[in-house]
């Protein structure tokens, strides 16, 4: 069931429902790439080479988490520089083979036709965040794309708040947001300010790792609109 742009929950009767989505795994079917670029940096210190089941079921934000689950110990500082430099090195000489993930294109038009708001925002550089988005010609359907600024051993929540922050002035409010990711920092992040999270099997996580966030999970990115509307009820 599709609701309009005015639809609202109760106790908020005027503000309309916005969506967040997350980029890498989630509008960018780029899993491939990520898990290429993960099994270079581990060649650098001799470690055997991960499959995307075990990326799925270990996967966790902030990133030296999830190498501590795959090493049995956190990298040390220097292990982690060179970890880092060698993922984004591969990662970034693949990213441009990347596609958008199945329906994205449409969604995000089908969304703005209806005169919705939407956003982007990402773990990702910045630098390298907008390229990239430009290049595949959807910057255009978003109010802000926000990539990382900073570390990047960083979990999304404050980086979310941040997001937020800017986007207060076009109306958007966190009790009317649902952020749209592949990954628990992401339901995590929306939670951290009081917004909800549709989470999508796709990209970094398995269905079962997904599902320890407690909020929806879905499929598809189709069912992730469905399910935000749904919410917004």
């Amino acid at each position: 069931m599709s609701i309009p742009a005015t639809a609202t929950r109760p106790g908020n009767p005027s503000a309309p429902v916005h969506i967040v989505w997350d980029w890498n795994g989630t509008l960018l079917h780029d899993i491939d790439a990520v898990l290429a670029a993960t099994n270079a940096s581990f060649a650098e210190f001799g470690f055997a080479p991960v499959t995307l089941e075990q990326y799925r079921d270990l996967y966790v934000v902030p990133v030296p988490k999830f190498y501590e689950r795959l090493m049995g110990r956190l990298p040390t500082e220097a292990e982690w520089a060179v970890m880092d430099d060698t993922f984004h090195r591969y990662y970034w000489a693949a990213a441009d083979e990347a596609g958008l993930t199945e329906g994205a294109r449409e969604l995000l038009h089908d969304w703005q036709a209806e005169g919705l708001t939407q956003s982007l925002l990402s773990l990702a550089p910045h630098e390298k965040l907008l390229p990239l988005v430009q290049a595949h010609g959807i910057e255009r359907h978003f109010l802000r794309v926000d990539g990382r600024v900073g570390p990047s051993h960083t979990s999304k929540a404050g980086h979310l708040v941040r997001h937020m922050a800017a986007l207060a002035d076009s109306g958007v409010s966190a009790g009317r947001t649902i952020l749209i990711g592949d990954a628990v920092d992401d339901a995590l992040a929306a939670a951290h300010v009081g917004a909800r999270a549709v989470l999508y099997t796709g990209g970094s996580h398995s269905r079962r790792s997904l599902e320890s966030a407690g909020v929806d999970v879905v499929d598809t990115l189709a069912e992730a609109v469905l399910t935000a509307r749904r919410l917004a009820e």
